[in-house]
């Protein structure tokens, strides 16, 4: 009863349960959702803050590789490359890379690529970074507005990258300085720039050379700067001796170009743009440039112009007041120069600014004037010479006022400036040409001749000291008493001999019967000698008469008689 109760009362105790609909989404399925949008999320972010693609078309891939080679800019990685294929015409590869978003802005039309390896050359050795960690890409941003995302690299690194400042020109030459790209541009021994470029235009046959200043050195630029070469080592003979002139260590071993304002020259405005310049052999050239006018003369040599060249000097009283602009030019020596009596032309220029003048047309009329009226009261010429070592000669104008006055006379539109004879030239002249034969003589071969000689001499005299030794042993060798001796055997010889052969001795006979028989036996030939001496060849001939032969009697019994009755 007790348990039936208990069971009762827990059932009325029991609340009922409720029921409530099952949900159809899980609240586990939220974890893969948050997932799946962080990664959307990661997905978006990715692709708005990556950079843009560039293709950059290069000559080659050596040292590229896709997904590893590096793009660069001031040593910073801006973008890496992506892939790498052939070109449609074969003729290079097209490197695509992926850049970093906050670089898109630095991709201008004119921006540069090159690839950045150990490189060694005359301006330095570069790249040595790249042994461990490879070759990378480097760019230099450009100036221009336009964007672009198609590039040509660069075969090799530029001289100046795009955006350094600075100031480009351009150098312009007809000499042979053959600069290249790289070589220095030098102020006071300083490298303020470089050669860029070069560039030959036929038309003119003139080089150019773009060039590039570095800031802040472009301010010293300006419209009254001379360019020059600076080249090696520098040496220059002329009236004035014989000048040596170098540039600093880099342009002794390559080329080099240096500028300034020649002193007297006023600065003049900065440059702040692209200009020509011309670049001169030297600085003197350079400084000739601030004297644009002058006015030419014409002098007649008598004596020669030999170490006379374009250039030199025109001196009044030791100052340089022009310069020799031509000598014994074509349209002045066209049919004189075989007569004895030609004189050469040659063409002189007085330079007003070198004779603190203006150097306009007013200063020109002036010196013109004056020097007339100079000529006209005794100023001659004269060629001097400068230097001895060189030879070089020069223009010296001086007053004479023991010449004769002249009158102004002209020469093809040039004013004549009368000449005198200058002594100590034809003093020169001859000492040269005494020393020109001296250089002529063969004086090796005389030194050869010289030291034979003297070898001779010297074996002669060895040979003459062992023959007196000789002569001198020879005399001592001989003694006194041997000697007489010697004579008195001779002596005794000869005595007997005489008695040999004297009268009545048996060899005197002897010798007396040899020359009687000799006698008698010429006397027997005389006969055939004379016949021998009438006619020499009766001896083979006979002398044409038949001779009577003796014949025995005997042997004529037995013969008959003889047809013509003889017996």
């Amino acid at each position: 009863m007790s348990d039936h109760s208990n069971l009762e009362n827990d059932t009325s105790t029991r609340e009922v349960a409720e029921v409530k609909p099952v949900r159809r989404v899980s609240k586990i399925w939220f974890i893969p959702l948050v997932a799946l949008f962080i990664g959307m999320w990661m997905v978006y972010y990715q692709w708005s803050s990556q950079g843009p693609l560039i293709v950059i078309s290069f000559p080659n891939a050596t040292g590229i590789e896709a997904g590893k080679t590096k793009i660069k800019t001031r040593s910073v990685d801006i973008g890496v490359v992506k892939k790498i294929e052939l070109a449609d015409d074969l003729q290079g590869v097209l490197v695509t890379a992926r850049m970093n978003a906050n670089v898109a802005s630095l991709l201008h039309k004119d921006s540069q690529f090159w690839i950045v390896s150990p490189r060694i050359s005359l301006n330095g050795i570069s790249g040595l970074g790249t042994i461990m960690s490879g070759p990378y890409i480097n760019m230099a941003p450009g100036e221009e507005q336009e964007k672009s995302t198609h590039f040509s690299a660069l075969s090799a690194p530029p001289v100046t990258p795009a955006g350094t400042p600075g100031l480009h020109i351009t150098l312009n030459s007809n000499a042979e300085f053959a600069y290249k790209e790289g070589d220095p541009v030098i102020y006071k021994g300083l490298k303020v720039g470089e050669i860029e470029d070069t560039y030959f235009n036929f038309e003119e046959r003139v080089v150019y050379y773009n060039t590039f200043i570095n800031a802040p050195y472009h301010k010293l630029i300006t419209e009254n700067t001379k360019f020059w070469d600076t080249s090696g080592i520098s040496v220059q003979l002329n009236a004035g001796g014989v000048k040596f002139d170098t540039g600093s260590l880099e342009s002794l071993l390559t080329n080099g170009v240096t500028f300034g304002v020649p002193e007297g020259i006023p600065s003049g405005d900065i440059i702040s743009k692209r200009t020509n310049f011309d670049i001169h052999s030297n600085y003197d050239e350079a400084s000739e440039q601030r004297y644009k006018l002058s006015v030419e003369f014409v002098i007649l040599v008598k004596d020669t112009v030999r170490g006379l060249h374009v250039g030199a000097p025109v001196e009044y009283r030791g100052l340089e007041i022009g310069k020799v602009l031509a000598i014994n030019p074509p349209e002045l020596n066209k049919a004189y120069l075989l007569e004895e009596s030609f004189d050469i032309p040659v063409i002189i220029g007085i330079q007003p600014g070198r004779v603190q003048q203006s150097d306009d047309q007013r200063g020109l009329d002036y010196v013109k004037k004056q020097t007339l009226v100079w000529v006209s009261e005794g100023l001659r010429a004269s060629l001097k010479m400068g230097n001895f070592l060189t030879g070089a000669l020069f223009v010296d104008l001086q007053h004479y006022p023991d010449e004769k006055p002249s009158k102004i006379s002209t020469l093809l539109n040039y004013d004549v400036i009368p000449t005198v004879s200058n002594e100590f030239a034809q003093i020169t002249a001859k000492i040269s040409a005494v020393l020109d034969n001296i250089n002529q003589i063969k004086l090796q071969n005389i030194a050869d001749n010289t030291n034979t000689m003297l070898l001779n001499m010297t074996q002669t005299a060895e040979s003459l000291k062992k023959t007196s030794e000789n002569f001198d042993h020879l005399v001592s060798s001989f003694q006194g008493e041997k000697l007489n001796s010697q004579l008195a055997e001779t002596l005794n010889s000869l005595s007997q001999l005489t008695k040999d052969f004297s009268a009545g001795s048996e060899n005197y006979q002897e010798v007396n019967q040899t020359l009687r028989t000799i006698q008698n036996t010429l006397n027997d030939m005389q006969p055939l000698l004379l016949q021998l001496n009438n006619k020499p060849n009766s001896l083979i001939f006979g002398d044409g008469i038949e001779e009577q032969r003796l014949e025995p009697k005997a042997a004529k019994r037995d013969q008959a008689p003889s047809p013509t009755g003889n017996n």
